[in-house]
Formats: structure tokens, sequence, C-alpha cells
């Protein structure tokens, strides 16, 4: 059974009228996991003699900081990791086991990179200890409770994937916890060492882990096999209706319109609320490279990189899927009289007043000097003028249908933030770079801010022909948008 499950899976994939699309993605992110596969592989090998020179025991280290480790992990997945979806409704319909069906799509996650990578990490680190003489029994197991304890992470990330802003909560929680540490307030792995210490000088600590994980999977199956009917469980909840006229947009004619509608989309649906939310994460971005830090950041090139993603969070995560946020009701909309330049405007619009915004709140950092305000704004306005416009082409050929109700379904379909949209969005960053080095090289620095600035300001200025190109294009892939958005596996 699982095998045919495989054989629609690759099938689904396949024909997809994004293959070309996704299979590109997907190389990209192979590089990407064999990047970060060296480097737990590095940490792996290299953790236990570089902390034996600072004079500290290896294990007990490590053990110390494993809370911090595993909550970090549980933050990247609910961020970026995705939840493997199946096409759920046509299989209610089919001779098909229900608890067969969970087990497959649970099985998925098990397999995906988040979970094995932390292999390159303790495999190696694991075995260094047992070739510096530590009780290879002891090890093992905690080995195998490290392990679990990852596998438990996953199917949190799977129970508290429809949850509403938790990626927020569990980021305080760590800074709370990190700060409270750092200036001797309150010391949370004074507690929690004595648990990781036990895994390995306690032999029978290990099944504790074990134990918790078999419950969570239990009750995540359980769950999702309730909840596995046509007429309920994966039904929409209707909540109580509310009306929101925002006649004052109503000045703006046809604009006003698609603007309202962009504006209830966002406050509605979680999806949408989440860019709101990593907008306002970017804005902290830039604390990495003005605070000198990083010495491989403390230079004025990685500098206008940070000014683009501090004021251009909105743009990355939002217009990178423009018009995938319409998916639902694409169809709809295109069987009225809808202007292509009115709808393309009204995003732009959304994206320039958000990029304005996020200029204004990092105002912050002109603790660190005028200049390095000056470099977000210059970022700012490369963002409107250029940017803007890169992401609406982008977008025409994504044809990622998103639905906006997914979590509010047992198995949701996409996360609200994954990396393929940063992996699309480093082209629209190699431009302006270019330019800051030609302008720095030739002259000064500020030459080269004035020139990445000159080409958001011609940009900007050659609006009207870009927009006519743009929808040239979109009225060309119009078609094959639809029956992109049509595909729900």
């Amino acid at each position: 059974m699982f095998k045919k499950f495989i054989y629609l899976e690759w099938k689904a994939f396949t024909r997809s009228a994004s293959f070309a699309t996704n299979l590109g993605l997907k190389i990209l992110m192979l590089f990407v996991a064999i990047y970060f596969a060296l480097v737990f592989l590095a940490l792996g090998i290299g953790a236990f003699y570089i902390i034996k020179k600072m004079n500290l025991e290896p294990l007990v280290t490590v053990n110390k900081f494993l809370i911090y480790y595993f909550l970090f992990d549980l933050i990247i997945r609910l961020l970026l990791q995705k939840i493997p979806v199946m096409n759920i409704r046509p299989l209610l319909v089919l001779p098909f086991m229900k608890p067969t069906i969970v087990h497959f799509s649970l099985g998925k996650t098990m397999l995906s990179f988040f979970n094995y990578a932390h292999a390159f990490f303790f495999l190696p680190f694991s075995v260094v200890l047992i070739m510096e003489g530590y009780d290879v029994v002891s090890v093992l197991l905690w080995h195998l409770a490290m392990i679990s304890l990852i596998y438990i992470n996953n199917f949190l990330n799977i129970v508290l994937n429809n949850k509403d802003n938790l990626f927020a909560i569990f980021v305080g929680i760590i800074l709370v916890l990190g700060g409270c540490q750092y200036y001797h307030v309150f010391d949370i792995t004074t507690y929690t060492t004595v648990f990781f210490e036990g895994l390995f000088h306690t032999k029978w600590m290990f099944l504790l882990p074990i134990f918790a994980l078999m419950g969570l999977y239990s009750v995540t199956f359980t769950y999702f096999k309730n909840n596995l009917y046509l007429d309920s469980g994966l039904s929409n909840k209707h909540q109580i209706a509310k009306t929101e006229d925002l006649t004052w947009l109503n000045q703006f004619g046809t604009l006003g319109t698609f603007l309202k509608n962009d504006i209830k989309l966002i406050k509605r649906n979680k999806r949408s609320k989440t860019t709101v939310i990593m907008s306002v994460v970017f804005l902290f971005y830039g604390f990495l490279f003005f605070t000198n830090g990083i010495k491989a950041y403390n230079n004025p090139i990685m500098h206008i990189f940070a000014g683009i993603f501090v004021s251009g969070g909105f743009l990355f995560t939002f217009g990178q899927f423009v018009p995938s946020w319409d998916s639902s009701y694409y169809q709809l909309m295109m069987t009225q009289n809808i202007p292509y330049r009115g709808y393309l405007s009204s995003k732009w619009w959304l994206i320039v007043i958000a990029t304005v915004i996020s200029t204004i709140l990092a105002s912050f950092y002109l603790y660190f000097g005028w200049q390095v305000y000056l470099t977000i704004v210059v970022g700012a306005i490369y963002n409107i003028g250029v940017n803007s416009h890169l992401v609406l082409l982008a977008g025409v050929y994504t044809k990622t249908p998103i639905d906006l109700d997914s979590s509010k379904g047992a198995f949701g379909d996409k996360k609200a933030f994954n990396v393929n949209t940063m992996l699309i969005s480093l082209p629209k960053l190699l431009l302006p770079l270019g330019l800051y080095w030609i302008g720095s090289t030739l002259m000064s620095p500020n030459l080269g801010l004035a020139m990445v600035a000159i080409a958001g300001i011609i940009g900007f200025a050659l609006r009207d022909k870009v927009f006519t190109q743009i929808e040239k294009i979109y009225k060309t892939e119009k078609y094959k948008t639809i029956a992109a958005y049509k595909q729900k596996s």
C-alpha cells in the first residue's frame, strides 16, 4: 500500500504545472542541504576538541546548552519545515484504510532533512566520545535519547502547526531565558543539565524520551485519524463574521477596491498574518551586521545587503507570492472585467507602503550612526524602484497555490514562510551589491550608495513602462496560472 502512495506522490510531482520550477528549487535545496550537512559534520567532529581547548568538559558543556539547541530546532521547524501533504479527500472514497493514510503522511515527516541533518552532528560527536574513552554503552544510550528528542520536535511541529503566533512565543522564550542567564537572574541550564547528564550517566533514563516520542506519535496519529472525514474533520470551521468597510479607500477607485481586498486577506488568514510577523523580524536582521559582532559582516558591502533586507521584509515574504495569495479565487477573478494594471498596482502600492513603514520603524538604527541608517534608506529606495517590480515579475512564474485555510485542516498545505522564498529572492540582491562595489571601488562608499539609490530612482521613474511589460507577461501566462492553481496536491 505504501508503494502505491509513493507512486501517487511521484506522479503528482512530475505532472505538476510547476514541475520545472519545483525541480530547480529542489536542486538548489540539495546544495543548501549539502552545505549545512558539512557544517554540522565539522561541528560534530571538532566540537569535542574545541571545547577541550577551552579547559571545559566537552560532554557536560554540550549537555548544558542542549535546551537551547532543541528550542532553536523547534523554532526553525515552525518557520521553515513543511508538513508533507497528501491529497486526502479523493483517498477517503477509495478502499484505503484511514490508519494507513495517516501512518504514511506522518511517516513522510520522519524523512525530512530537518531530522537527519542532526545526525551529522550527534553521530560524529558520539564517535569522538567513544574514541576518547567514554563508556560505549552510555554514549550509545545518550545518542539514542538525542535522536528521540529530535523526533519529538518533529511531531511537536506537526501538532503545533495550526497554532497562531507560536513562532513569536518561542522566540520570546529563548530571548527571556538567554537574557536571564546572561544577567545572572535565572539560569535554566542549571536544571536542564541534570536531565541531559542523567541520559548519559543513568542507564534507564534513555527510555524517558523514547516513551515520550511513542506517546506523542500516538496522540498525533489519533488526532489526525479522528479528523479524517469528508464532512467534519476536513471541513472548514465557521467563525462569527465581521464586516470591515474600509470606505476611506473608495476614493482611490479600482485601486482602493483591490487594496481593501488585500488588507482583509492579511487580517483574516494565518498565512498572511505570518508575513507581517516576519516583516517585523526582518527589522532586527541588521543587528547581525551593524553591531560589529560578526567580523565577516563588518564591511560596507554586507551593510547594503542588510539594508535591503531590513526595509524589504514584507516585499520578500508577501510580494514573492503575488498572485498566489489569490489562488483560491483566481479563476473567479479572471472571469470578471478586472484590469491587470489595477490588480498589479494594488499589490505594488501595498509593498511600497510596507517598505516605507519598515524604513521608518528602522530609525532606531540611528543609534549606530547616520551612515548606517542612510544605508537602510538607500536599500528601501532600491526595493521600491527595482525589487518591487522584480517580485511581481517572478510571481507570475512561481505558480504556487496557497491554501489560506490550511491552518484549519488536519493536514496543513504549506508553511507561511519557507526556504524557497529566500532562494528565489537571492538574484534580487546581486545587482545592488555589484553597483555598490563598483561605486566604492571607483571612488568612495558614498558613491556606491548613490549608484544603488539612482538605480532605484530610475526604476521608479520607469514604473509605467515596466508595468506594461509585466502586464503583458501576466496575460500571456494567464491560463497556465489558472491550470496550476487548479491543482490541489
